[in-house]
C-alpha cells in the first residue's frame, strides 16, 4: 500500500534540452520508470521564461524549439532523493523543486505495453 503522505518532484526544463542524444524529458521519464518511481507526467507549456528571462512561446511566427517542459513525479521522499543525483548529472540548466503532497487516491491497472516507450 502506498503511503498517504508523498512528495512531488517537479523538474522545469526547456524542450530543446538533451542528454545522451535524446530529449532530456524522455531521458528523465525512462530513468524514473527504470528506478521504479510511482509515476511521472511530462507537461509541455505554451509559454514561459526561466533564469535567463528569455521568453519562450508558441505565439511567435517561428517554430519554437524550446517551449517549457515540466516533469512531475510523485513518490516517497526516500525514492525521490535517491533519484536526484541522476537528475543533477543530466541537467545543464533548469530548476528542480520538491514539495509535500497528500495522496488521496492511487489506482492503476496492469500495463499492456510493458516497455513500449523504451
Amino acid at each position: 500500500m502506498f503511503p498517504k503522505q508523498g512528495h512531488l518532484l517537479r523538474i522545469f526544463i526547456g524542450e530543446s534540452n538533451r542528454h545522451e542524444g535524446v530529449p532530456l524529458h524522455e531521458w528523465i521519464l525512462r530513468h524514473a520508470r527504470r528506478q521504479g518511481l510511482a509515476g511521472a507526467t511530462v507537461l509541455r507549456g505554451m509559454s514561459g521564461f526561466g533564469a535567463s528571462s528569455r521568453l519562450h512561446t508558441t505565439k511567435f511566427l517561428r517554430l519554437s524549439a524550446d517551449l517549457p517542459i515540466v516533469i512531475e513525479i510523485v513518490d516517497t521522499i526516500e525514492n525521490i532523493e535517491a533519484f536526484l543525483p541522476e537528475i543533477d548529472s543530466a541537467m545543464t540548466d533548469g530548476m528542480v523543486t520538491i514539495e509535500k503532497v497528500q495522496i488521496l487516491v492511487l489506482r492503476g491497472r496492469p500495463s499492456e505495453d510493458d516497455d513500449s516507450a523504451d
